[in-house]
């Protein structure tokens, strides 16, 4: 019988504290919702115990795991999304972000949320050729398509492996319009593909950052890259003419969220030209992770943060909803609206999206079933 996610949350406490592990976001292989079988630590009396904590202090290395994809875009069905296509090269995000909304997709990979999420990286190495595949059929119409929404396309492991470069190359020969989200510094080594797209209106990049304090992204989102690199990045990009903006998501209360008009600035002040942010979300087993790096990080306002992300999710820890799961209902939620739109005003930075670039798109040739000869 599946566990169920309000068991999830108790029935395996952190063991290890969640700085144990130095560079990872959690230092726990939490169970997920989909998991049959119960876990407990038991005392034989032969010093295991000690020793499993001592095995749990190693350093963890990224592992890849390669997967041949049957698909690579997929269809936006949510009513409150505005983008109709994305693409994701990996599964997983080595940055690990301890409140990314995305860990539980690892619970479909049979893997935790937690530690497996940012160390076994699953990598679709054959996502350019699906990609062409899918734009050369007579079916495909070009529509919005954003590239690294559940995972960061330009994570660590994208150095070595170039899955992405190669997606854009292909999305750069159709001409198709394509966004990317990113808290990477990763994304100046494509510049010469991305630039000529932005040239032609094909292309728009958003910069997540979180946070300007150093000591706060490094236990909130331990492998990304650091504040004042992300700002170079904004800077890099903006040179190049590629229309640039800022993520300040997820907005944490009492964490992150007194800094959203300082954020804003700096953006502003490094080339950025647009502007949104997110509240935090706690989907599955989110909420638990969340709230034990919370107690770790944070003792003296855990309870402060949580009924204020209460006070925005309806009274619960998190709402699905489609219409209020992006952007939190009630005073405080509107508060945060407010600041971001004035902030935004007074910079000159847009808070809406910019129009889709539809008509350029080439068709690309679909490739042979024996490859090309000539």
């Amino acid at each position: 019988m599946s566990r169920t996610p309000s068991r999830i949350a108790t029935a395996q406490p952190a063991l290890v504290p969640i700085d144990a592990i130095k560079g990872r976001g959690t230092a726990t292989a939490m169970p997920h919702r989909f998991e049959q079988r119960e876990r407990e630590q038991y005392d034989d009396g032969w010093g295991s115990l000690d020793q499993q904590a001592a095995e749990e202090h190693v350093p963890v290395a990224t592992q890849v795991i390669e997967e041949l994809a049957k698909k690579i875009v997929t269809s936006n069905q949510s009513p409150d999304i505005s983008f109709d296509y994305s693409i994701n090269p990996y599964r997983g995000c080595e940055h690990g972000c301890v409140y990314c909304f995305a860990r539980p997709t690892h619970s479909y990979l049979n893997l935790s949320p937690g530690l497996d999420f940012e160390t076994r990286i699953v990598a679709k190495i054959n996502a350019a050729e699906r990609l062409r595949e899918t734009l050369a059929s007579p079916r495909y119409e070009p529509r919005s398509l954003v590239l690294g929404t559940a995972t960061d396309a330009y994570q660590p492991v994208e150095r070595r492996l170039c899955i992405t470069r190669r997606i854009v190359e292909v999305l750069a020969e159709a001409q198709h319009p394509f966004s990317v989200v990113t808290k990477s510094s990763g994304i100046e080594r494509d510049l010469d593909l991305i630039a000529p797209l932005a040239a032609q209106g094909l292309v728009s990049v958003y910069l997540s950052v979180t946070t300007l304090d150093n000591d706060l992204a490094r236990i909130l989102e331990p492998r990304a890259a650091a504040p004042a690199r992300r700002l170079r990045t904004i800077k890099a990009l903006a040179d190049a003419g590629v229309p640039v903006g800022v993520s300040v998501s997820p907005i944490i209360p009492f964490i992150n969220e007194p800094e959203l008009e300082r954020i804003l600035e700096a953006a502003a002040e490094a080339g950025a030209q647009s502007a949104f942010s997110i509240p935090v979300r706690l989907p599955w087993e989110v909420n638990p992770l969340f709230q034990d790096w919370l107690r770790q990080h944070f003792p003296d306002r855990a309870d402060r943060v949580m009924a204020r992300i209460r006070d925005m999710r309806g009274g619960k820890d998190n709402d699905a909803r489609f219409g209020t799961r992006f952007t939190g209902e009630g005073v405080w939620a509107e508060l945060l609206r407010a600041r971001l739109r004035r902030a935004a005003a007074k910079l000159g930075l847009r808070t809406e999206r910019r129009p889709v670039q539809l008509a350029l798109f080439n068709r690309p040739r679909k490739p042979s079933a024996q490859g090309d000869l000539f």
